[in-house]
């Protein structure tokens, strides 16, 4: 399967389960992996047999700058089914969270979640 990647989205939202996380926000950012059959789209040279990265760009965006939500778990499953939902070429897709300096004990450079989801009948 092909893939396109879309590396290190930065954002600012407001997920968190403390109240101050909801409250002062934090930067989060997004790597997404697309599992696709770019065959068409490699021959003809056109985006339409492809997904368009800025769309993809401003799907995620919406998701993690909007409404807050107390895990990540939550935010990276909606990307997942957003991402599916709207583009009927895509047969795979990896969202890997990462929010870097999480308010926990000790020193930790970031923590992230890596959901996978695949449209139905794909795995």
């Amino acid at each position: 399967m092909d893939k396109i990647r879309l590396n290190r989205m930065k954002f600012y939202g407001y997920h968190g389960v403390f109240a101050e996380e909801q409250k002062l926000g934090q930067r989060f950012q997004v790597d997404l992996t697309l599992e696709l059959d770019l065959t068409e789209a490699a021959s003809t040279d056109d985006l339409t047999k492809s997904i368009d990265y800025g769309d993809v760009y401003a799907r995620v965006q919406k998701i993690v700058e909007g409404e807050p939500r107390q895990l990540l778990e939550a935010v990276a499953d909606s990307i997942t089914k957003e991402l599916l939902s709207a583009y009927p070429i895509l047969n795979q897709c990896t969202v890997v969270l990462i929010k870097p300096d999480p308010p926990i004990p000790g020193h930790y450079d970031s923590v992230s979640i890596e959901i996978t989801r695949a449209r139905a009948g794909n795995g």
